[in-house]
């Protein structure tokens, strides 16, 4: 799939690895709808790279099927779909005072990160299973883990949760949606340099980045929007969820 005219939606698309997602496809041709709750950051993003803005709750399904209506309005129907939208949730399985992991945080962390990015998927995808093939596919869609689904710390129960079930459902989905000509890949990152750990003290970031094997150091979003980039145009990547991670195994704590 070729990016050059063709319409995509970014969820997350206001900052981090969204708005570098968002950037990169723009920067091919595409014709870019940014997702997000945040619209200070979402507009500044649309409106940077000359796409569009609307604010959307992805775990909505009225929000997100209104958002994908007008952007096809703006831009036409939606071949090339990157979830990025997410929180980051920790707490231990036994607190302080032996208090257990309150249950309605990690409802959350899985109701945003896996079954928004699911809600998003399958809105996204019963669109464009209708619309006219391009060659041999009608498009891509690309999520976000975690190395954190396969190599969760202390305190990181629910939000391994939440990436591990997006890992476990993309090879399905991808099954799934095979007979549409729809693809389906995973990136799980490893640490990289999102506005969460941009907040960090300086020498906090650099012990972080030392942790990884090679390179030695934080990634960085626009190495992320190249991975997205590069599954885009390959059509033989389906199915499979990619670590992205400069080799790191992360630890315990």
């Amino acid at each position: 799939m070729i990016p050059k005219g063709v319409a995509a939606i970014v969820t997350g698309g206001g900052s981090g690895l969204g708005a570098a997602s968002a950037a990169k496809l723009a920067s091919e041709g595409a014709r870019v709808s940014i997702f997000d709750m945040n619209e200070e950051t979402g507009r500044a993003q649309a409106k940077e790279i000359g796409g569009k803005f609307y604010k959307v709750n992805v775990t909505d399904p009225a929000s997100v099927t209104e958002a994908i209506a007008q952007a096809e309005r703006e831009h036409g129907v939606a071949r090339i779909l990157v979830n990025c939208a997410g929180i980051a949730s920790g707490a231990k399985t036994v607190g302080k005072g032996f208090a257990p992991h309150p249950l309605d945080q990690f409802r959350k962390a899985v109701e945003v990160n896996l079954i928004g990015t699911f809600n998003v998927i399958t809105l996204f995808a019963a669109r464009l299973a209708q619309a006219e093939a391009i060659g041999e596919e009608r498009g891509a869609i690309i999520n976000t883990a975690s190395v954190a689904a396969f190599d969760g710390q202390i305190g990181q129960a629910a939000y391994s949760a939440s990436k591990g079930g997006i890992v476990g459902m993309t090879l399905p989905i991808a099954r799934d949606l095979a007979q549409y000509g729809i693809r389906v890949v995973t990136i799980a990152p490893g640490i990289f340099l999102t506005p969460m750990l941009a907040g960090l003290p300086q020498n906090v970031q650099d012990s972080l980045g030392t942790q990884v094997p090679f390179p030695s150091r934080l990634g960085r979003p626009d190495e992320y929007a190249l991975l997205v980039h590069s599954i885009v145009i390959n059509p033989m990547l389906n199915g499979e969820v990619i670590r992205l991670d400069g080799a790191i195994r992360m630890p315990p704590k």
